[in-house]
């Protein structure tokens, strides 16, 4: 549960709908970590555990490969039953100390949060990183409000104890605002996933 856990700063996070007609999610997933995205979480929220689960093998051999990281959007047991190397939790999930006492110190913990409070409370709790936004305007976290803004991340990454992923509406031109900012890296979706070419993507948002 300390900051060097976390070796990686791009966060890609999936989300099958939006893969364009002609390719799969594995296909997308592949394409990504050969221009080097080194962690992926699995989040599939219309799935049920059971379709979850081969799914899970599957990127797990993907990304053991290519000597990635694979996240679990909430589902412990999925985590474990698959050796994945951590777990997403969001503001409905399982506190984070619970968890840690049902997989132990090696499951690495993210947590989703909004504000400082919940970055101070996940880190007291033994979570190894946070994303934090919407950071920018994005259709899909309208849910949460008004974008926080470049200002608002950079006050979270100065007080946080824990690496703060951006997270909402992260593209090229956005993610370096982001790093300026002090977050230790990017976590995204649709920028890459719903690209006719995520290989440039990747490498466009690495930059």
């Amino acid at each position: 549960m300390t900051p060097n856990r976390i070796d990686f700063d791009f966060y890609l996070i999936t989300d099958r709908h939006l893969v364009p007609t002609g390719r799969t999610l594995l296909q997308t997933i592949e394409i990504t970590l050969a221009a080097g995205v080194r962690a992926v979480q699995l989040r599939e929220k219309d799935m049920s555990a059971a379709e979850l689960l081969p799914l899970a093998r599957q990127l797990r051999e993907l990304t053991g490969r290519y000597r990635a990281k694979l996240f679990i959007n909430d589902r412990v047991d999925l985590a474990l039953a698959v050796a994945a190397d951590g777990v997403h939790l969001g503001g409905h999930s399982l506190p984070v100390d619970i968890v840690r006492h049902l997989a132990g110190p090696d499951l690495q913990i993210g947590v989703s949060t909004h504000r400082h409070e919940e970055i101070s409370r996940a880190a007291e709790q033994g979570a190894d990183f946070v994303t934090f936004g919407p950071v920018f305007t994005t259709p899909s976290k309208v849910a949460y409000g008004e974008p926080r803004g470049v200002e608002t991340l950079a006050e979270a990454c100065r007080l946080s104890p824990l690496p703060v992923f951006a997270l909402g509406g992260i593209t090229a031109e956005t993610a370096s605002a982001a790093r300026q900012a002090g977050a230790h890296g990017i976590a995204l979706i649709s920028a890459v996933i719903a690209a006719a070419d995520p290989d440039r993507a990747v490498r466009k948002l690495q930059t």
